[in-house]
């Protein structure tokens, strides 16, 4: 007996110096993380200043609500160009269009890289097109994209009769409401994403295929988690993947069915492809992938073509979706808009025939809506993140190589130096004297430099087709006693919220 309490009391002792010892571990472990976390958060020297930020957090709470407006005040406080910490991540940015266009147009190679953040790389390793680093795989995609685009799309006078197919499906879709509320936004995202669709498969989706609606509406899903909160936090705190909670989950989650659907439609569209002689994006993508199997250092495979594909849906459908859809709940909003608009089409075009592009030179007041509509709305504020593809020195500032840099071009479109009266929707700033159209030099919805978007020729298309097809033939109104909110839906685009509207037929 005494000889096994003796046993048992040596037993405590061991477990209990055990404890100890891992308690101890796990304090120095906590405690070496926690050093390296704040030393991650020391601005580089030449840094340019900024908020203060939290220990370990940063500045990510701040980005909760409205980071565009939030950035755009701080801007006041700290300059043009200022820092943020996004836990640990120095980020830097360019506010206003002056400080824009010094870095993006003036130095556009060295703000052209993709910052390798963890959800890039989680979510396409860093590969594909929009997620692409700066270097030859993004080159080689970039030239395959915009060559597809010009030889399978709106480089092609005969594509223009399939946007105005296309639009004529959607208008007849608005007419079977007969007048009564509706909410458009799977209307037009169905229309609209079906003109890249011709470029990227050569067929359209009906509206009534529930497979490609419910792929559409997770990317669309997907857009708006990809700037929440959890996002930023998993790219600062990358391995709190293992919490079985948080909106990252549905993020991944979301991004694995696409890359499943993504395969399998891949599959489908390029049966029966003849070598060298493209129908669409996919064969493109196919040929460029077989002629450079033997250069070990090309970038075409199997699963960039997934994540290519995937960028090009989201791209060509998300913001000209928004964009349309903003423009019909101000052309709502703004009755008196709305009748001029229609007074031109109406005078150029009449109700013979529907609207072509032709006719885009002499409809300047409508060409004024729809650019006041981007301007105003912002449909992509902060556009994709970018980075530094070397040291950069920008008025006095040093930013190193690789630092994450955002470019808020809502500010370059509420910069009072360009703009009077900016949080004012008015058409007539796009106007002269004369009524003729004129550009804007701080209109940035489609970005600059290396990065801009490819796809603008076509979006532009899209906007100004499907936009007067449908005013030509409706009168848009909100339901009795309903005036929608205009607070934006965040996310990485910003859209409205769901709205109810009328599409009454004209009598003309």
């Amino acid at each position: 007996m005494l000889s096994t309490g003796r046993l048992a009391l040596k037993l405590t002792v061991s477990y209990g110096q055990a404890f100890v010892v891992l308690g101890s571990l796990l304090v120095i472990l906590l405690s070496f993380l926690l050093i390296r976390q704040l030393a991650k958060q020391r601005r580089p020297r030449g840094f340019p200043p900024g908020p203060t930020p939290l220990p370990i957090i940063g500045n990510i709470l701040s980005l909760a609500s409205e980071p565009h407006v939030y950035m755009r005040k701080q801007s006041e406080i700290h300059g043009q160009i200022f820092s943020l910490d996004l836990g640990g991540i120095s980020t830097v940015v360019l506010n206003g269009y002056d400080a824009i266009k010094e870095c993006l147009s003036h130095q556009s190679e060295v703000f052209a890289d993709r910052p390798s953040l963890p959800l890039f790389k989680k979510m396409t390793n860093m590969g594909g097109l929009l997620n692409c680093k700066y270097g030859r795989g993004w080159v080689e995609h970039r030239k395959l994209a915009v060559n597809s685009f010009r030889y399978f799309g709106s480089g092609q006078k005969t594509f223009e009769n399939k946007i105005s197919e296309e639009c004529m499906f959607f208008v007849d879709a608005m007419d079977e409401h007969k007048g009564k509320p509706f909410n458009p936004k799977h209307l037009v995202t169905n229309a609209v994403s079906n003109i890249t669709n011709l470029i990227l498969f050569g067929q359209r989706f009906t509206y009534d295929d529930r497979d490609f609606q419910q792929m559409i509406e997770i990317f669309s899903e997907n857009v708006e988690l990809a700037a929440s909160g959890w996002a930023f936090l998993y790219n600062a705190f990358p391995w709190i993947e293992i919490l079985p909670f948080g909106k990252h989950q549905k993020l991944f989650r979301n991004a694995a069915k696409v890359y499943d659907f993504l395969l399998e439609i891949i599959e489908r569209f390029s049966q029966g492809r003849t070598r060298q002689s493209p129908r669409h994006y996919i064969d493109a993508y196919l040929d460029e992938m077989e002629q450079s199997a033997a250069d070990p250092r090309a970038s075409f495979s199997r699963e960039n073509l997934i994540f290519s594909v995937g960028e090009l849906i989201i791209a060509g459908t998300e913001t000209t979706t928004n964009a349309i859809r903003w423009a019909m709940l101000y052309m709502a909003l703004h009755p008196s808009v709305q009748d001029k608009v229609q007074k031109e089409i109406d005078s150029v075009v009449g109700n013979s025939r529907p609207p072509s592009l032709e006719d885009r030179p002499r409809m300047p007041y409508v060409e004024a809506v729809l650019h006041e509509v981007l301007r105003f709305c912002n449909v992509v504020p902060l556009g994709i993140f970018r980075a530094t593809s070397e040291d950069a020195q920008v008025r006095g500032y040093s930013i190193p190589r690789g630092t994450l840099v955002i470019t808020n071009l809502y500010s370059a479109h509420f910069d009072e130096k360009y703009w009077s009266h900016p949080d004012v929707f008015s058409p007539e700033r796009f106007l002269d004297c004369r009524g003729d159209f004129v550009r804007r030099e701080a209109f940035l919805p489609f970005s600059v430099g290396r990065r801009h978007c490819l796809g603008e020729q076509l979006a532009r298309m899209e906007m100004f087709l499907f936009f007067t097809t449908m005013m030509q033939r409706f009168r848009l109104q909100f339901p009795a006693g309903s005036v929608p909110s205009l607070t934006p839906k965040l996310g990485m685009t910003l859209q409205p919220l769901p709205y109810a509207i009328c599409a009454i037929r004209r009598q003309q």
